[in-house]
């Protein structure tokens, strides 16, 4: 089946890309006609509000991660491949929390090669028996995306490992980005063979595969996504030092609901966005959204939980109960302390054997009486790093062995082999304390399968030789770095760096009463039950389809290149001002009202240069001197400044400060706002200000005749919003009997007085033309703040006025495809400019005496 992903992958990552094979041809999805089924080669791409139609398919779930959960092996005697289920994965586990009707596809690669030749025949049966899709990434793709991206970039800047050194870490390789983005896109075209877009929802799990919404969003701009990273994710100052941290970004945003498990790792991530995206994120009702081009992108905050029935299932097996009396006999008058890590250099082994010792040395009694066990999973990447852990790890043991052991005793026992299911669980459920002193670590199940462990089953209870209603205990000690520490309120909380802390609390561990161990194990045992892998699916899916409802209540289309593509979501009435259409109905009117805002309008809002360009006076001098019409600059900027600037344009009229001042054109006089007349309250607000600026380095105060502003734009981004958020509240709560509001906008928080607004100054003029027997016919409004929406309601509002004769045209635009309330969207004050020009032109009989405009501004979008 061919690819339906990006036509010109180049965009994509700049350099030469590794050579992707063809993707093997999959089974076709829909079936037209009976008898013939058409291939996907045939529909057309989406590139805008339309997706791919339906196939009448019922809702399934695709679940999309590095590995499909699945073992394989060669058969002896056919040499044919045999799958099976991979009974410990958690992919495999979440099916637990859909319904048993909803069908779940798989999208990942196998954890052997595969043949180019046996591909398509593989490829076949694991979708048939196992509804399972293969990726069969190349050998050497997989190796440069995996081991090399993977886990020598993203693993470890994820676990707070920068590269300062040769000898720490590897530096940033763009030909591993590369192959990474190679991998990913592999895995969309996957996922484009099977999905039906209008019913499947896709799952993608981990960091692996972080730009592959991007992929995705692109071919399916409606399309249903969740993403869940089961890693940290990193504090900003550690994530800015990733030479692709937006492209990183812009992928995740790319998806309709993102999981963490803990708000430490969801909070990184908001405020990345914010400081490298600009993007501000609120709660509605509960639940954190980010704006990001008009669609809410959604946070998800929920640990991962265990499967029970899988835990207690292996407690029930034969095996496990003869091990347990294994262990038993062999830790006879001992107290088991146990720790299950991988091998890396994040799961703080060494640590471990480090607190161990001084527990030893500062409690003799202990000797000959407690016993690590420590086994060791087979390490997951291969490098320097972990066979300096790996030896590290063994140099200690055995001096520790050596001083504090005996011929017939040893303090730490390591097994540094593959331990089956039964075997851990034994171990589990005999161990005193169970230990995870990570460094750092996304999540770490450990802790909840001890628990379970130790509550037991009838089958385990039998082979431990306990009555049903003995008293449970389990003690747990767990480092601050790792995601379940937070769910763990039970547990003994440590920094894993301090050994001395370490061994107090494995001392605090073992000797505390039975009663307190007790108390603690229930409190674990009622959380982990009730919060286990399924019940962690269902909310999941829950919160994508709600975060998923209004996909089809908006116009979408995307927009940017390459890993830089994004979707706007917009009202379905909400569309591009063509110059055309409004200069039309600019020719057939006689009496025309034009309003327009200043910054970030006329003039670019990140323009360091904030006086009007030669063109912008000859432009506005042209319409206003057209007697038809009826010019408004409308702004929050001073009467001072706005009058100096503007003075060539003499029938010009100026609204500054919001309207507090106005002036109908330059030989008249400023008119000043009746109902902002008491201005005492600035005595009040000017200190409370002085104080957050003097708080806040990069911030500001602007003084201005009817208010004042507070400007953080120059301040931290973070620490700038949540001063801003104080400051609003504190000005509410002391100007509470005051004739003056607090507005919060884009950077700054200001106080102006009650009853002014930019709606206010539209209504006045319009009034003043249907008084003066002039009833507009044309009203356009241009403006990009949030102040401006106001002008926009204001006018909507005014020309539905019965009183008028005919209704007029009405041309409210935002700059920036945003949501508003206006109608339509110019993308930038470049595009302002062209159609200001577009009607000078149209006001004029001589075109060619306007300047040619040189569009040369910032984008404003």
């Amino acid at each position: 089946m061919a690819s339906r992903s990006c036509a010109n992958f180049l965009h994509l990552a700049s350099g030469n890309l590794l050579d992707i094979p063809q993707t093997p041809r999959g089974l076709p999805r829909v079936m037209t006609v009976p008898g013939i089924i058409s291939d996907m080669d045939s529909c057309s791409s989406n590139d805008g509000d339309s997706d791919v139609a339906s196939s009448g398919c019922r809702e399934r779930k695709i679940i999309v991660a590095n590995m499909l959960p699945l073992h394989a092996k060669r058969d002896g005697e056919t040499s044919k491949w045999r799958f099976s289920w991979d009974e410990d994965s958690l992919l495999l586990h979440l099916k637990d929390g859909f319904s048993p009707e909803m069908e779940v596809v798989y999208v990942g690669s196998l954890k052997v090669d595969i043949d180019v030749n046996e591909q398509e025949e593989v490829a076949q049966k694991l979708l048939e028996d196992f509804n399972c899709v293969p990726t069969f990434v190349p050998h050497d793709l997989q190796k440069k995306f995996y081991l090399g991206f993977c886990k020598q970039h993203l693993w470890p800047l994820f676990h707070y490992m920068l590269p300062m050194c040769p000898d720490h870490g590897d530096r940033f390789d763009r030909i591993l980005w590369q192959a990474y983005v190679s991998a990913n896109k592999i895995f969309a075209d996957k996922v484009m063979e099977v999905i039906n877009p209008d019913d499947d929802y896709v799952w993608i799990h981990d960091y692996h595969l972080m730009v592959l919404p991007t992929f995705l969003r692109k071919h399916l701009n409606r399309i249903k996504l969740g993403f869940f990273l089961h890693s940290p994710f990193p504090s900003s100052e550690i994530y800015r030092t990733l030479p692709v941290r937006d492209e990183i970004l812009r992928g995740l945003l790319n998806c309709d609901l993102i999981g963490f498990h803990t708000f430490d790792y969801a909070r990184h991530f908001l405020s990345c966005c914010s400081r490298m995206l600009g993007l501000d994120y609120e709660s509605k009702r509960g639940h954190i959204g980010l704006d990001y081009f008009g669609r809410t992108v959604f946070i998800k905050i929920l640990p991962v939980g265990v499967h029970m029935g899988r835990l207690e299932s292996v407690l029930n097996l034969s095996s496990t109960a003869a091990r347990v009396k294994e262990i038993q006999k062999q830790f006879e008058g001992k107290k088991l302390i146990l720790g299950i890590d991988d091998m890396d250099i994040f799961k703080g082994i060494s640590l471990k054997l480090l607190a161990v010792e001084q527990l030893l040395q500062q409690h003799p009694d202990l000797q000959g009486k407690i016993v690590l066990v420590q086994i060791v999973n087979p390490a997951r990447g291969f490098g320097k790093d972990v066979q300096e852990a790996k030896k590290e790890t063994y140099m200690t043991a055995k001096k520790i062995n050596e001083v504090y052991g005996s011929p017939n005793y040893q303090p730490v026992i390591l097994i540094d082999r593959p331990v089956p299911r039964y075997e851990k669980s034994a171990y589990y459920a005999l161990a005193e304390c169970c230990i995870v002193n990570a460094v750092r670590d996304g999540m770490n199940l450990v802790p909840y399968k001890y628990i379970v462990c130790r509550q037991g089953t009838p089958g385990m209870d039998e082979a431990l030789g306990v009555k049903p209603e003995y008293p449970r205990t389990s003690m747990l000690v767990v480092s601050e770095f790792i995601g379940c520490s937070p769910s763990l309120s039970g547990a003994i909380r440590v920094n894993p760096w301090d050994i001395d802390a370490v061994a107090e609390a494995l001392n605090t561990a073992i000797t505390i009463p039975e009663s307190e161990k007790q108390l603690r194990h229930e409190k674990h045992y009622r959380y982990v039950s009730t919060h286990d892998v399924a019940y962690w699916a269902r909310s999941f899916v829950m919160d994508l389809d709600r975060a998923c409802q209004d996909h089809y209540s908006k116009r979408c289309w995307g927009i940017g290149l390459g890993l830089s593509f994004r979707v706007v979501s917009l009202s379905p009435n909400f569309r591009r001002l063509a110059i055309d259409h409004i200069c039309s109905a600019y020719r057939r009117t006689s009496r025309r009202a034009i309003f327009l805002d200043y910054d970030g309008t006329l003039v670019p809002e990140a323009s360091i240069i904030k006086t009007p360009s030669p063109e912008v006076i000859s432009i506005i001098k042209t319409l206003c001197d057209d007697p038809k019409n009826t010019v408004f600059i409308v702004s929050g900027r001073g009467r001072a400044s706005l009058s100096d600037w503007l003075a060539p344009c003499e029938k010009l009229g100026i609204a500054a400060e919001h309207g507090y001042f106005i002036r109908w054109s330059k030989d008249s006089e400023w008119e000043t706002s009746p109902v902002g007349a008491d201005l005492e309250w600035k005595k009040i607000v000017e200190p409370v200000m002085s104080l957050y600026r003097e708080a806040t380095d990069g911030s500001s105060i602007e003084t201005k005749e009817s208010g004042l502003v507070w400007h953080h734009q120059d301040a931290d981004p973070d620490f700038g919003s949540c001063q801003a958020k104080e400051l609003l509240d504190h000005l509410e709560s002391v100007l509470a009997n005051e004739p003056a509001v607090v507005h919060r906008g884009q950077h700054i928080v200001e106080v102006k007085p009650q009853g002014v607004s930019k709606g206010l100054v539209a209504e006045k003029v319009l009034s003043r033309m249907v008084n003066g027997g002039k009833p507009p016919d044309f009203v356009m409004c241009v403006g990009d703040d949030k102040s401006d929406e106001d002008m926009f309601q204001s006018i909507l509002t005014s020309v539905s006025n019965p009183s008028l004769p005919v209704a007029p045209e009405i041309f409210a635009c935002t700059v920036g495809r945003k949501p508003s309330k206006a109608r339509y969207y110019l993308d930038d004050t470049a595009d302002v400019l062209k159609l200001l020009k577009g009607l000078a032109t149209a006001t004029i009989s001589k075109p060619r005496c306007l300047p040619e405009i040189k569009v040369s501004f910032e984008s404003n979008a």
